[in-house]
């Protein structure tokens, strides 16, 4: 730099700096300021509140606190819920068999796990759980929501729950079982059509998702259908391991980005070992998080026709932070976007957001009811033995006995993979 150059700039970094002092200063001196009322509030409460208390509980819950006001999918861990959040993914766990959400500042369910407690008993999606055990859950976070839900197998937890449409409150009385996820159920439903039901993303969920497809394919199938509803999500990289068995080419899955974490990428293999297999995959508002990487990535490459309702919208990424008290920070850092660039993340504010089926089909909430119940029954049930009865009784019981609900989303599923084949053997005349 010439002196000419050097006489211009040196005039020009001392205004910038004087002029910038100030403002990194003011702040400074604001994040000061607020932290010393912090401060003097927890030392108000340590002097003056009616009983002793524990300066850690005040300050547990001050992070708490703060962490609640972002969003509802970051959580500040005390220790023993940082130790037991591994639970989760391993595939074995105690409690109700439901995944949670802060939703509206409501606790709200995602959805039940099929042939758990909550699952038989006909808590559904969207429920509200107003109150655990007689306990009101205003103001509760997802940390306190699961240490209330989870405990000993066998014992008694109670739930009030709002449902959408219904204006009394719905009591339910739930007995805790050890949940062990069996992500994968499948079957062959017609000749050629195979279907695939995948209940969340854990650890062995592409191993075995692979497995059934081969299983599926020695049973003759051609066609596929895979069904993610009230599928609440799991391990990342397992659904792109779950991506990559129908997309190839080294193609985007999907990829995550936020203010402080660069973008990053995750890319199928050079081969996907069912690119070619016709596909429809079913969702609904249950469906979220992987279950969402997975519809938006097949959607963004036309791979598979996506039927059934929007989807939850979960779409930002949590990084689990530990703490040196063995506490945790559980903060939202980034969001995912499918190959196109589409953020399926529900905006809070407008409320726009999940997957958008290309074929939409809302179930109503009693069906969908009916549904779960049949579910169990055609995934192995147990039944007990019949028992001789007399014939008026036998023809009453008939009557008495609720019709089985039609499956409309399945249904169609299969409709479509059927004029799918009828117009690839059509030929011109």
């Amino acid at each position: 730099m010439n002196r000419r150059h050097m006489a211009f700039t040196l005039p020009l970094l001392a205004a910038l700096l004087i002029f910038c002092t100030p403002v990194l200063r003011s702040a400074a001196d604001q994040t000061y300021e607020d932290m010393k009322m912090l401060i003097e509030v927890m030392n108000l409460i340590r002097d003056n509140y009616v009983q002793e208390i524990d300066t850690k509980k005040l300050v547990y819950g001050a992070a708490a606190g703060m962490v609640r006001v972002l969003d509802p999918f970051s959580q500040f861990l005390e220790p023993d819920a940082h130790k037991e959040m591994k639970t989760e993914t391993e595939g074995e766990f105690g409690g109700l068999g439901i995944r949670i959400a802060i939703r509206d500042n409501i606790l709200t369910v995602i959805t039940p796990l099929p042939g758990t407690p909550a699952y038989k008993q006909g808590i559904l999606p969207n429920d509200r759980i107003i109150k655990i055990d007689g306990d009101t859950t205003q103001d509760i976070n997802i940390e306190q929501a699961v240490k209330k839900l989870r405990g000993a197998p066998g014992s008694k937890v109670s739930l009030t729950i709002g449902r959408e449409g219904e204006k009394e409150l719905k009591e339910f009385s739930l007995t805790r079982e050890l949940i062990k996820v069996e992500s994968i159920k499948s079957k062959m439903i017609d000749d050629d059509i195979g279907y695939v039901r995948l209940t969340e993303f854990t650890q062995r969920s592409a191993i075995d998702f692979d497995a059934a497809l081969k299983a599926l394919k020695a049973k003759g199938m051609k066609n596929l259908i895979v069904d993610l509803r009230n599928n609440p999500g799991g391990l990342l990289n397992v659904a792109v391991d779950v991506c990559r068995l129908f997309v190839g080419g080294n193609k985007l899955i999907v990829y995550t980005e936020g203010r402080r974490q660069p973008k990053q990428e995750f890319r199928a293999d050079a081969d996907a070992p069912y690119a070619g297999l016709p596909m429809v995959m079913l969702v609904n508002h249950g469906s979220a998080s992987g279950s969402e990487i997975f519809a938006g990535c097949m959607q963004d490459y036309h791979r598979a026709v996506i039927l059934g309702s929007e989807s939850f919208g979960k779409g930002s990424v949590q990084s689990v932070i530990p703490l040196a008290d063995g506490s945790g920070l559980r903060l939202t850092t980034a969001k995912y976007y499918t190959p196109s660039g589409r953020t399926f993340h529900r905006d809070e504010k407008t409320g726009k957001g999940g997957i958008t089926p290309d074929i939409v089909i809302d179930v109503p909430r009693d069906v969908e009811v009916k549904l779960q119940t049949q579910e169990e029954e055609i995934f192995g049930r147990t039944t007990k033995p019949e028992t001789k009865v007399d014939n008026k009784d036998k023809d009453k019981d008939n009557k008495d006995k609720e019709q089985p609900v039609r499956d409309e989303a399945l249904d169609r599923a299969q409709q479509i993979l059927k004029s799918r084949a009828i117009f690839m053997n059509l030929k011109e005349s």
